[in-house]
């Protein structure tokens, strides 16, 4: 893996200074100001990649899932990149308190599995892109149950976005934050090492204008998957462990 530039804290305090601050909200842009560019002080990010995220208009980052710590980093390397992220996550969040606070004023979009409001989340997600936002999702919905970390198969959601508004889909893989905050665990673990990758926008033209039925989508996550992996393989200096 090249390594980008490192982020320094006075860089990442320079860089948040910079950014819209427009549709933040209070609670989300104190998160940005204050915890982000303590992010880079006390955790060792080795970050690649960055140049593959648009400065401007809509995009999807499509990560895979480790840990709680995930957004946190992943927030990170957006912020360095240039683009401040909504999320696409757990309605239960919205139940935490101050989390809540941060994920309501962020504007960030609750998805609701148990019910048919899972819909409106993509409703939502889509009215994000089309106002030119980068909205980060997690396509397997929930933290890898690999016991090595590879990512699991992903569901179509981040698939039907990206076809039915032609946004373009950035890979990304982290590694490490298990090691930064181990499940079952409250408190995060400072000086661990994290690893945030983008890689280059996943070629989902030939789909475009076709019935987005599952065949289609099947072979459109597919593809966002194999790009993750493949990034996650580069990370972990690790042979690619198969179709998962």
């Amino acid at each position: 893996m090249t390594e980008d530039p490192g982020v320094t804290f006075s860089q990442m305090v320079a860089l948040t200074a910079r950014l819209p601050r427009r549709g933040r909200g209070f609670w989300y842009s104190v998160a940005i100001d204050l915890l982000w560019p303590l992010v880079v002080l006390f955790v060792r990010m080795r970050m690649a990649g960055r140049t593959n995220i648009p400065d401007r208009g809509a995009v999807l980052l499509a990560s895979n899932h480790l840990s709680f710590a995930d957004p946190v980093t992943l927030t990170a390397f957006a912020l360095a990149s240039g683009r401040v992220p909504r999320y696409l996550a757990k309605g239960s969040l919205w139940k935490v308190p101050v989390l809540g606070w941060v994920m309501s004023s962020g504007r960030h979009i609750p998805v609701d599995r148990s019910s048919v409001r899972g819909g409106q989340a993509l409703d939502s997600a889509r009215e994000s892109l089309e106002s030119g936002e980068c909205v980060i999702v997690y396509p397997e919905g929930t933290f890898t149950s690999d016991p090595d970390g590879w990512p699991m198969r992903g569901k179509n959601g981040v698939a039907r976005l990206a076809l039915t508004t032609r946004t373009p889909v950035v890979p990304v893989a982290q590694w490490g934050t298990r090691e930064l905050l181990p499940p079952g665990k409250f408190l995060p673990r400072p000086w661990r090492k994290v690893s945030v990758v983008a890689g280059a926008e996943v070629d989902l033209s030939d789909l475009y204008g076709l019935e987005p039925n599952k065949a289609v989508l099947d072979e459109a996550t597919a593809r966002i998957m194999a790009a993750v992996t493949t990034l996650l393989t580069g990370v972990r200096e690790l042979p690619h462990p198969g179709n998962r």
